[in-house]
């Protein structure tokens, strides 16, 4: 069992730079993957970035690369987004995951947190 904790989010303006963290606990081998996903009301969950967290993968929505990174503390216990020249277009609420096997962006992944909301409005 996997448990997640998403912090961080909140309200910034066009241009800024937000930084996620999920604090993971439970089973290392269960989170072996581990992802951001975003989801706006009505929409369905998108994958935002992952990573493979034994070899140090990372995977991107390639319309995001390049203003957001993915990385993972050294403890493997938090995993963080950061997120820079923050658009309104990606205002949603903002979800960790771990899977033990899928270290892809589809939304298949075994745990999930409760999520965060970023709000990027001017």
């Amino acid at each position: 069992q996997v448990h997640l904790v998403e912090s961080g989010g909140g309200s910034v303006q066009p241009g800024g730079s937000l930084r996620l963290s999920c604090v993971a606990s439970g089973d290392t081998v269960s989170r072996d993957c581990m992802a951001w996903f975003r989801q706006t009301p009505g929409n369905e969950r998108e994958g935002v970035a992952s990573l493979y967290t034994t070899r140090g993968i990372t995977y991107y929505d390639d319309s995001l690369k390049g203003r957001f990174t993915i990385s993972l503390d050294n403890d493997g216990k938090t995993l963080w987004l950061q997120m820079d020249n923050l658009e309104p277009d990606d205002t949603a609420m903002y979800y960790c995951a771990a899977d033990p096997d899928h270290c892809g962006l589809r939304p298949q992944y075994k745990f999930w947190g409760q999520g965060t909301q970023v709000t990027v409005s001017s």
